[in-house]
């Protein structure tokens, strides 16, 4: 076996692209990504963890030149130093059920990871943001992954667990019927309660006003979401970048913001999942595809939403606001007979976060799908521990 870098080689590049096609062939839930959503990952000039991070990747084949495995490392300085111990990323890796070939994998990163100071490394994980190619798949083959979502094999969590990675955190992702799911009569009462006070109201979105959105996004988040490990906060241009890459896909009946007066104090960010085309894509976006994929959103082939992001300031949590507001989507979703949408998988959350999960597991989910972000340390006597708890 012997491992090459991928670099600039557009035949490695392709191989990159194409092994999963092979490997996840029989795998009929399996959604082949966007090409262009994994090689921008690697381009400095789309992706921005370039500016503060490196990072690098390979391909394995075998004796005879067939490829058989992938892997790729990185690492963002700017969080590595915030760890006890630096700590790098290995993400994108597939590989035929062979110990020896995902043994190596994992060798390459971790020297590559140590020769620049590197103290550990988490994986499976992505070279950018947590809601895209995120963890290792160990439940939910069953369903078909939402858009980003990683899917993995089923025989990655024994080579994962045997090389000594360790269970750095679980991702647990919950679905429901948006019109039919059973909320908890606690979250009703609570959701009611709000609904009846005048300060606080309800706006979706518009894209008309997206700068006054993309503000107010920005504020909320910051508040409530910069407190995360691993979360940095987000400046205004930033927010206004964020919601003018959203524009495409967003439908405004699927984004709720609520206020306090003029105070921006939450937000339910919803968008549809675009999985339900991509599969029809067979990994490409040129112009036909790009015709195609707006004839079957135009069509409303879409029925499955993705819960991006829940935000609530800190102030006004467990106030009764974050049911209010995830209420709010079901309910005027009832009132309009014209509603194309049935579920909605919502963005992973973290077994760090108790009290997210207790709030989400009372919407009437079901917990369909579940992911491992694990940890390992180069120094194989220093003592382990988990991602702390929030909240």
């Amino acid at each position: 076996m012997r491992i090459l870098e991928v670099a600039n080689d557009k035949k490695l590049q392709k191989e990159f692209l194409e092994f999963p096609v092979k490997l996840y062939a029989q795998d009929a839930n399996w959604i082949r990504p966007l090409d262009q959503d994994i090689e921008n990952t690697f381009n400095p000039a789309k992706n921005k963890h370039f500016n503060h991070g490196e990072c690098i990747r390979w391909i394995l084949q075998s004796d005879k030149g067939e490829t058989i495995g992938r892997v790729a490392a990185f690492i963002n300085h700017e969080t590595a130093k915030n760890e006890e111990q630096p700590t790098g990323g290995m993400g994108f890796f597939e590989c035929i059920e062979n110990q020896e070939a995902a043994f190596l994998l994992f060798d390459t990163c971790k020297e590559w990871l140590a020769s620049r100071g590197m103290e550990a490394m988490d994986g499976p994980i992505n070279f950018g943001e947590r809601d895209s190619f995120w963890g290792l798949m160990i439940k939910g083959w069953n369903h078909e992954p939402t858009y980003k979502m990683p899917w993995t094999k089923q025989y990655y969590i024994q080579y994962f667990e045997d090389y000594g990675f360790k269970d750095y955190f679980q991702q647990y992702v919950y679905s429901a019927g948006i019109l039919t799911s059973k909320t908890t009569q606690s979250v009703m009462d609570k959701a009611y309660r709000v609904f009846a006070n005048p300060d606080i109201t309800f706006k979706h979105i518009k894209k008309r006003e997206l700068p006054k959105f993309g503000e107010d996004f920005r504020i909320i988040y910051n508040e409530a979401w910069a407190k995360f490990p691993g979360v940095k906060g987000m400046t205004k241009e930033q927010g206004q970048s964020l919601v003018a890459q959203m524009k495409p896909i967003i439908d405004e009946q699927l984004i709720w913001f609520a206020y306090d007066g003029d105070r921006p104090i939450a937000f339910f960010i919803v968008i549809p999942d675009l999985n339900q085309i991509v599969k029809h894509l067979n990994g490409k976006f040129g112009i036909w595809e790009k015709i195609k994929f707006m004839l079957l959103l135009w069509k409303g082939v879409v029925t499955r939403t993705c819960g991006l992001i829940f935000g609530v300031v800190p102030d006004y949590q467990g106030k009764g606001v974050e049911s209010a507001i995830a209420m709010k989507l079901r309910l005027e979703g009832i009132k309009d007979p014209f509603f194309q949408y049935e579920t909605i998988d919502m963005n992973w959350v973290g077994d760090f976060n108790p009290k997210m999960n207790r709030f989400v597991s009372q919407l009437g989910t079901t917990l369909d799908k579940q992911y491992i972000t694990y940890r390992y340390l180069f120094d194989r006597e220093k003592p382990f521990k988990r991602c702390p708890r929030v909240g």
